[in-house]
């Protein structure tokens, strides 16, 4: 039992007695335990989540070709926090991850109802010459709007180093893990 509390501290940085409460949750199945542990991780974000953030840092991230980079502002409550190796690799990691997917927003409702409007018309188009019953449509371009605010706002896209997970689960779990709101504050990207 030590070696598998070990192994998932090693994986997840969460504390031993969350991880030991895990493991007998899970009787013992390793996976299950930190699926166990991410839930709760996005338990206590949530919680964390209304707690103001006025510290932080401001990172920047050069792609090796040094024809794109990114600069970020990343927000927690403490300076203590913000000094932290932890939250700075975050930081960086987030950085890297718009450099390579491009966001252009931070969160979907972010969108500006402009942008959306402008592509609603060439859904419409399309679906029209794809002869699509007049009744679906409606259904059809809420399900297309909803799906073009995730792929172009960061917190909701498939993280670059772990497809697996968005960027908001990457930052909810760093909030569970260091104990403080972790926000995106703004980015900005630059390309030659």
């Amino acid at each position: 039992m030590l070696e598998k509390i070990k192994k998932l501290r090693e994986q997840t940085g969460a504390g031993m007695v969350d991880i030991k409460k895990a493991l007998t949750e899970a009787e013992g199945d390793e996976a299950r335990a930190i699926e166990i542990l991410r839930e709760k991780g996005l338990e206590k974000a949530s919680k964390k989540a209304a707690r103001e953030t006025q510290e932080g840092a401001v990172v920047s991230y050069t792609h090796s070709n040094s024809r794109v980079g990114t600069i970020v502002k990343l927000l927690c409550e403490t300076d203590f926090v913000a000094r932290n190796d932890e939250f700075k690799a975050l930081a960086v990691d987030i950085a890297m991850h718009i450099t390579a997917m491009n966001p252009q927003f931070v969160r979907p409702e972010d969108v500006s109802e402009e942008v959306v409007a402008k592509e609603k018309e060439v859904w419409a188009e399309q679906l029209k010459e794809e002869k699509q019953p007049e009744q679906m449509i409606p259904g059809i371009l809420l399900d297309k709007e909803k799906k073009f605010r995730e792929e172009i706002s960061l917190m909701t896209q498939p993280f670059v180093k772990n497809p697996e997970q968005t960027i908001e689960a990457l930052i909810n779990e760093k909030i569970a893990k260091i104990g403080e709101n972790i926000q995106v504050g703004e980015f900005r990207r630059l390309e030659l």
